[in-house]
């Protein structure tokens, strides 16, 4: 991008020759017509070159719905002598229409032509400059407002704030934030949401503090902060001090929260918020709806998801993926197929590309081949939808898990685009069910070069070595760890009961029931060994499993949570759990027969997909 010199003024492009692009749909053009007809009227009394006259024109043209910004620009260009009042018109037009380029050269041109911009004109100016990604021109729009005097002008500030984050200059950012003498509450959210943008909570956490007055907005933002980095522990303290305070809960808090909700799998807390929101009559709009939907598919009560979906008065397209995503993940293929024909029928919004990659993904993860091959074709042949990088890692990942891992392979060499990680992945995890190694092999070294620090790479790469006893190649994996300093990424998983969610990492031993705990786990493991319960030790031997820390397997973190579960449940009562990784082979055939043995049903929300255990077999029938 080139930059634009303001001072001294260089040759700057003609505002009359500027591609202007007008406004999209236009209401209608009666509108117009009449403003025309007055314009005329105008001219023949002689006012063509007033610029309060002009500027009513113009402000018109420019902002106005049913407005022409070509006609505005024609109008302009007329003007003898035009003010900073239509300079500023004309740039919020501008900034309207998306032409930010176009704004940032008016404003050349303003000062070219010595008209003294105002504090009026630099929110638009600053904010073309973030949209056009324009450094250079925006750090010379902030030496102009101090120059002329706005450093204290809060509308300005706020604006060269926000420029700054959006620049990711939290420097510069926090140091306009400090010279500012009164600081408003979209002053100390702005900058409390640029820290968490790029994952400074602690540095977001301490500016909130620091508030004199602390109104909903900046309680949502330190909130929203602590959520999107997922410290949800953190989250919860903050909503909880929250309530306490007397703070009324929003919309934005509340969905905020639904989302803490979600990635804790706490959903005795989601529903509480949920019930809040239709108590307290809170606008449940598109946005919120979703994330509602969203909290229960990931809080294991499909039910409850689609009961919300289908209550809602009008669904935007983001509830219909929600809803099609959240069948995905429960293994529900058939119904997310239902789900779409339904969207289809109903015609008040087309599917979009996240549709399809969740319709793909939901074919994906109940074996529905056909069906996939089907809707990779159909979404371009019906909705000019081209194929990205998710619906390949979703049709590999479908013809990988099915088996046919060369039909996989091709799809993957005849791919218009390189295939990233994702992609590559999807067919080393069908290599580990399969056994494939030789494949494998070649896939997996791609994918720990494409990402060399994720530990799980490793592990699956490591443990396949392993089942084909090449132990030599399991220790050069685990020195290639070693030697990069990978590590992995701890186990965890909670249950939330009676509205507290407990964590338990493997061999854990903080929780203050830890004697308990043990001593169900190894009332747990007597009782499936009955049943023909043989520990799965493949990776263990050679610490190579993902959820290993040094802790034999009966020690995993969801046998934990379960056996907490069973002793805090009563018989017949579901017990809910959230792991953060993908369920190992022996807890998975463990918990099948945990749920036989003690006739309970088990749901576990691991990282890719719900597993519904029941009188000993899994909704996924071994199928993850």
């Amino acid at each position: 991008m080139s930059s634009i010199h303001f001072f001294p003024a260089t040759t700057v492009p003609s505002i009359s020759t500027a591609k202007i692009t007008p406004f999209k749909n236009l209401e209608s053009c009666s509108t117009m017509a009449d403003l025309k007809q007055n314009h005329a009227q105008i001219i023949k009394l002689g006012l063509s070159s007033d610029n309060d006259a002009m500027g009513r024109v113009i402000k018109f043209c420019s902002l106005a719905k049913s407005g022409d910004l070509n006609y505005a620009l024609k109008v302009f260009d007329l003007l003898p002598h035009p003010d900073a009042f239509i300079y500023n018109t004309m740039f919020r037009g501008y900034l309207q229409a998306q032409l930010y380029r176009n704004c940032i050269i008016l404003y050349a041109h303003m000062l070219e032509h010595s008209v003294t911009p105002n504090k009026f004109s630099f929110p638009p100016v600053i904010r073309a400059c973030c949209f056009d990604g324009a450094v250079e021109e925006a750090k010379q729009v902030h030496a102009h407002v101090i120059k002329l005097g706005f450093v204290q002008d809060s509308y300005c500030q706020n604006n060269l704030i926000h420029m700054y984050v959006n620049f990711d200059s939290l420097v510069e950012a926090k140091r306009v934030f400090d010279n500012l003498d009164k600081k408003d509450d979209v002053s100390w959210t702005t900058l409390i949401s640029g820290f968490s943008r790029l994952g400074c909570v602690d540095e977001a956490f301490s500016v909130f503090e620091s508030m004199p007055v602390k109104n909903s907005a900046a309680w949502n933002a330190v909130i929203a902060a602590h959520v999107q980095n997922n410290r949800f522990h953190d989250a919860f303290k903050l909503f909880d001090k929250m309530r306490k305070e007397n703070v009324a809960i929003d919309n934005f808090v509340a969905a905020s929260m639904l989302a803490a909700c979600t990635g804790f799998g706490a959903l005795e807390q989601g529903e509480w918020i949920y019930e809040h929101i239709r108590s307290c009559g809170i606008a449940v709009d598109h946005k919120l709806a979703t994330t509602i939907i969203d909290m229960y598919c990931k809080c294991g009560r499909l039910d409850k998801a689609y009961e919300v979906f289908d209550e809602l008065p009008s669904k935007g397209v983001s509830s219909w993926n929600c809803m099609i995503g959240g069948f995905a993940m429960h293994g529900k293929g058939k119904d997310a197929i239902k789900l779409l024909k339904k969207m289809e029928a109903e015609k008040t919004v087309n599917p979009d590309y996240v549709t399809f990659v969740n319709l793909l993904g939901a074919c994906a993860h109940s074996g529905l081949v056909e069906e996939g091959r089907y809707y990779f074709s159909y979404m371009t042949k019906v909705y000019g939808i081209a194929p990205g990088m998710e619906h390949y890692g979703c049709l590999v990942d479908l013809l990988g898990r099915a088996g046919l891992l060369e039909e996989a392979k091709k799809v993957i060499n005849d791919m218009p685009m390189r295939a990233d990680v994702g992609v590559l992945g999807a067919l080393l995890g069908a290599c580990r069910i399969y056994g494939n190694i030789d494949m494998a092999e070649k896939i997996g070294k791609q994918v720990i070069e494409l990402e060399p620090n994720n530990s799980g790479r490793y592990v699956l790469l490591a443990n396949l070595y392993a089942k084909a006893g090449r132990y030599e190649d399991v220790a050069y994996i685990r020195k290639l760890m070693n030697d990069r300093g990978v590590k992995k990424v701890a186990g965890f998983s909670m249950i939330e009961l009676e509205g507290t969610v407990n964590e338990f990492i493997a061999g854990g031993r903080t929780h203050p029931e830890a004697k308990e705990i043990y001593a169900k786990v190894e009332e747990m493991l007597v009782r499936i060994k009955d049943r023909g319960y043989v520990p799965d030790t493949d990776g263990m031997l050679y610490g190579i499993c993902e959820e290993e820390n040094d802790n034999p397997l009966q020690y995993h973190s969801e046998k934990l949570a379960i056996a907490f579960g069973l002793l805090k449940t009563k018989r017949g009562e579901t017990i809910r759990v959230t792991k953060n990784l993908r369920v190992c082979k022996d807890c998975h055939q463990a918990s099948k027969l945990i749920s036989a043995v003690y006739d309970r049903e088990i749901i576990v929300r691991d990282r890719n997909r719900f597993h519904y255990f029941r009188g000993g077999v899994c909704s996924c029938n071994d199928y993850w």
